[in-house]
């Protein structure tokens, strides 16, 4: 079992208002992975995303689609700070910010 990384996920496009948030929690809680999403007030959608490798990978291959009535223009991914997510929490949407 690969050791668990940490991704910050910040995607722009039209990604609110089209079920963006709510599709990338179902995804991420799919493949087990810890973590939140949120809006930003910019339009973007902010992302935190805490498990192993392939996971990880997996959920940011999607971010790049997103659900149908998005358009995703780019999913700018760095490393994440995994102190930031609690991992007994799951996956959940949060307030924007």
């Amino acid at each position: 079992m690969s050791a668990a990384i940490c991704r910050h996920l910040r995607i722009h496009g039209r990604v609110q208002g089209v079920g963006y948030r709510w599709s990338l929690c179902a995804e991420a809680q799919r493949l087990g992975l810890a973590g939140w999403v949120r809006n930003r007030r910019d339009g973007s959608v902010e992302a935190l995303v805490v498990g192993p490798p392939e996971a990880v990978d997996t959920l940011t291959q999607w971010a790049q689609r997103g659900p149908s009535m998005a358009r995703v223009d780019s999913v700018v991914s760095n490393p994440g700070n995994a102190a930031e997510v609690d991992p007994g929490a799951g996956f959940a949407q949060i307030a924007t910010r």
